[in-house]
């Protein structure tokens, strides 16, 4: 039976969302944030407003030295306005799979609710649905769809179905944590079985994470986690749960280093028998 102490737990799991890749590699990711969304956005308004105005400008010059009448300049006039809000907003985030310069800026990437890359259908939805809520309105439109939903989306984004991934977020590695002194004598004779893969990466993330938790929900998240891995230990140590997991993630990896050494060893003695040839086989003459 756990000790008193292991068996304080809560059913609480508010474990940052994350990505695991094929390397195993736990990556946290985030929605941007309203305000570096509006940043990144008024960036990007300037960037194709500055295109518009030069196009615009290129266009009047055009018309008139080449003595068009008025019809052709309006033409001109919506075809500027078409290229500048619509047809170089999709071509970039389609381009790029969700960049633009004002993405660049704030770190961050247009990308489909389920995290895949988005394609042309979704940048042309958010580009067109932009130049109503971004362009006609200077952007308060969009300021107001974006502060109603947790994800900062405005409009466009939610009729596409894409928001927009901070990405400058770091690698979660496995923390290098030292037995703790107190159970030294424990560590000796303690059994701590081979357990899921999944609870050794939370123990670990959790260890990485603990300080920037606060007090009750570090408390919360180590009894829960303690209480998962007493399973496969024994005997348990009348310790605090987060003491208990830094002996129990230290203790893995120290029996784990031995094990491969081991390993390592063993086939450095049969790498002679594996590679030689057996007595009186024939050489290879070609």
């Amino acid at each position: 039976m756990p000790s008193p102490q292991l068996s304080n737990t809560l059913a609480y799991d508010d474990e940052p969302d994350e990505l695991v890749t094929g390397e195993a590699v736990a990556l946290e990711l985030h929605s941007a944030s309203f305000v570096l969304r509006a940043a990144g956005s008024i960036i990007d308004f300037l960037v194709y407003g500055a295109a518009l105005v030069g196009l615009l400008i290129g266009s009047f010059a055009f018309a008139t030295n080449a003595g068009l009448d008025t019809a052709i300049g309006q033409a001109l006039t919506v075809s500027s306005l078409v290229i500048c809000l619509v047809v170089i907003p999709t071509a970039v985030e389609t381009l790029s799979r969700g960049k633009s310069l004002g993405k660049l800026a704030i770190g961050a990437r247009i990308v489909r609710n389920d995290g895949g890359a988005i394609g042309f259908r979704h940048a042309f939805i958010r580009a067109l649905i932009g130049v109503l809520e971004i362009f006609m309105t200077v952007g308060g439109f969009a300021a107001i769809v974006g502060l109603l939903n947790t994800r900062a989306q405005r409009l466009g984004d939610l009729v596409a179905g894409t928001y927009s991934q901070y990405e400058r977020v770091t690698k979660l590695a496995n923390p290098v944590v030292q037995l703790p002194g107190q159970l030294s004598e424990w560590a000796s004779t303690a059994d701590v079985a081979k357990m899921p893969d999944v609870l050794a990466r939370r123990i670990s993330h959790f260890l990485v994470a603990a300080p920037g938790y606060t007090a009750v929900m570090r408390r919360q998240h180590a009894a829960s986690l303690a209480s998962e891995a007493s399973a496969y230990v024994s005997p348990l140590p009348p310790v605090e749960p987060e003491i208990f997991l830094s002996a129990v993630n230290a203790l893995r990896r120290q029996r784990e280093t031995v094990a491969l050494a081991g390993e390592k060893t063993r086939l450095d003695t049969l790498g002679p028998a594996l590679t030689s040839v057996p007595r009186g086989f024939p050489a290879n003459r070609g």
